[in-house]
């Protein structure tokens, strides 16, 4: 399919932003919303914008995606024609799992994840807008009663706050002036004590994080918050998938200050090389980067902009223990170096500490390397201390005999993107 293609105007021209409506003056001095109606800020477009989509289907919010046909049928019709997204970050989500979805919209996600994880998984979808909310949880009860198990529940939220119960939050509040300056101290009051006694996603109890085309929704102010959201309520071995639209060059300052093209989930969005950096700097490993969608969904203003779905792992931290231990770069590259700046030569037995040799044994890494336990067990609690800042050779010696787990073969070769 052709993407669409349009030029804006940019700063200085007829219109400001690329709306069609411009003041008398010939210059809009805020973003105009589709209706004509004047927006004052970002959260304002994004929720009058869904709001609506929530009453009747918008098809300019959505990019042509196929998920599985058995996965759809048992999810009410109202449900699939108000879904609005960009990719499918399902396909990372396992049997008995904990899901979060951001920005949870009328639910579909959360109706594919539910099945997904079974009876025994547990799907919650975070959303703020109102509408959308009322949608999805109409739609629950259906949804249950159809594949005969209830596992979903949504809550309402914004996705860079997961802390905070909005609709606690409005219970707690019903009794206080907030037209008052004493009001609005005690708001602040009561929302701390929300966040500190009763957190909406509590820290470390989510399997898998997914978001469909939300994160470039949130203000630029808020976004390091959201990272930090989605590391802090991920178990230690769990995995973000986050499908989003990105930009293969910087969006320029008139195009984000454009309600329309930012509630388009058009002008918000990463450029692709710092939204794979966002993950990096929040501490997560293992980033790949899932899907790139080779034709764009849009080209404005001579920016292509496109659907990418990134994977990354959460349980990096923790101690560096020398326990012996070795693992083999089995190739096909040379030599590849990881996040932290160890370099693996392939075919070299590389010393790595017990932390680094957990994970290499799991996903994305596993099918990369051999790993090599030592013929004589190193008890962890009486463990040295291993400098992983210096690449070290481990001696056949000291792990002849002892247990080798050779790397399966993947239909993908013997390296896939997270390795390198």
């Amino acid at each position: 399919m052709e993407p669409k293609k349009i030029n804006l105007p940019l700063a200085g021209s007829e219109c400001c932003g690329g709306n069609n409506a411009a003041s008398d003056s010939g210059c809009c001095d805020v973003p105009v919303s589709p209706n004509g109606d004047t927006i004052s800020t970002k959260e304002q477009a994004v929720r009058e914008r869904y709001s609506a989509a929530s009453q009747e289907r918008k098809d300019e919010l959505c990019c042509p995606i196929s998920y599985p046909t058995e996965l759809l049928e048992a999810i009410p019709q109202e449900v699939i024609e108000k879904d609005y997204g960009c990719g499918d970050p399902t396909p990372f989500v396992r049997p008995g799992d904990t899901v979060l979805d951001l920005g949870s919209g009328a639910g579909k996600l959360c109706f594919i994840s539910a099945q997904l994880t079974g009876p025994q998984g547990q799907v919650i979808g975070v959303d703020c807008n109102s509408d959308m909310l009322e949608v999805a949880r109409r739609n629950n009860e259906i949804f249950a009663e159809t594949v005969g198990f209830e596992n979903v529940e949504f809550r309402c939220g914004m996705i860079q706050d997961l802390q905070l119960d909005l609709e606690l939050l409005t219970e707690r509040l019903s009794d206080v002036d907030r037209a008052s300056v004493d009001g609005l101290l005690e708001q602040r009051r009561i929302e701390q004590t929300l966040r500190d006694q009763f957190r909406m996603i509590p820290d470390n109890s989510v399997d898998c994080v997914i978001s469909n085309c939300v994160l470039n929704l949130v203000r630029p102010e808020d976004r390091v918050q959201l990272f930090s959201e989605i590391y802090r309520v991920l178990r230690d071995g769990g995995r973000a998938a986050i499908s989003d639209i990105v930009s293969d060059e910087d969006v320029p300052e008139s195009m984000q200050n454009d309600g329309e093209l930012w509630s388009g989930c058009i002008s918000g969005a990463w450029r692709d090389d710092r939204f794979v950096d966002e993950f990096q700097k929040i501490g997560f490993y293992g980033i790949e980067i899932a899907n790139w969608s080779e034709e764009p969904w849009q080209v404005i203003n001579g920016i292509e902009f496109r659907s990418m779905t990134v994977v990354a792992h959460k349980g990096k931290e923790g101690s560096c223990l020398e326990a012996n231990q070795a693992v083999i770069y089995a190739g096909p590259f040379s030599q590849v170096v990881d996040d932290d700046g160890s370099t693996y030569r392939r075919g070299q037995r590389t010393a790595v500490c017990n932390k680094t040799f957990q994970l290499l044994s799991r996903k994305p890494y596993a099918d990369a390397f051999i790993r090599l336990e030592p013929k004589e067990a190193v008890p962890l609690e009486s463990a040295q201390e291993f400098d992983c800042n210096v690449d070290q050779v481990r001696e056949a010696s000291v792990t002849k005999g002892g247990n080798q787990v050779v790397r399966q073969e993947s239909s993908g070769g013997a390296c896939g993107p997270g390795c390198c």
